[in-house]
């Protein structure tokens, strides 16, 4: 796994751990003919309680005062930045978009793009990390009866995706394609503590 995607990876993991915390969340969705877009966002604010330097490793308090120790890797700038009562405020957002390619023919594929963006040095600690996944499928089989329409992705694996739309069912064919969009993000940043 190349050191981006393994950043990726843990920035992710680093947030769901939070996500379970009281927040704010919103979702949406929206669709048109052929095309449909699921998206949402969660913002968690937490305050820096403990730091533990050696191990690089940030005690959060939460909202619900719940404690979530949280390590933090050599990948973080400016860790020494950090203080005791900083505000760490989190943003997790993710979409998925699913779009009808009528007539298919095109080849299968999957494509997975990380990114990653990280403070200036001397900074206070914060960035975002995220990545884009695009698999495109063909249609193997549409069930009207049971609303369900068979992907068959790049490495051969199926899978029913129910369509509860019978104005977006009744325009998937066998032999289309369906193109998927999967994006998340996870942006973090830290207001300095407010001294009294």
């Amino acid at each position: 796994m190349s050191y981006v995607k393994w950043v990726v990876s843990a920035a992710i993991l680093a947030a769901a751990q939070l996500a379970v915390a009281q927040g704010q969340t919103t979702a949406n969705v929206t669709h048109e003919p052929g095309k449909a877009t699921v998206s949402g966002m969660h913002k968690v604010t937490a305050t820096i309680d403990k730091i533990d330097a050696d191990t690089r490793t940030v005690t959060l308090k939460r909202h619900d005062g719940k404690l979530v120790e949280v390590q933090l890797g050599p990948e973080v700038r400016n860790f020494d930045q950090l203080k005791v009562g900083d505000v760490v405020n989190m943003t997790y957002k993710e979409a998925l978009t699913l779009s009808l390619k009528k007539g298919g023919g095109g080849e299968t594929s999957m494509q997975e793009t990380p990114s990653m963006e990280r403070a200036a040095s001397g900074a206070k600690p914060g960035g975002t990390v995220g990545r884009e996944v695009k698999v495109t499928a063909n249609v193997v089989a549409v069930n009207q009866k049971t609303k369900t329409v068979t992907l068959q992705g790049p490495e051969g694996g199926k899978m029913d995706l129910k369509v509860e739309d019978p104005e977006q069912l009744a325009n998937v064919q066998v032999g289309d394609q369906v193109e998927a969009v999967y994006t998340e993000a996870f942006a973090v940043s830290v207001k300095p503590a407010q001294h009294k």
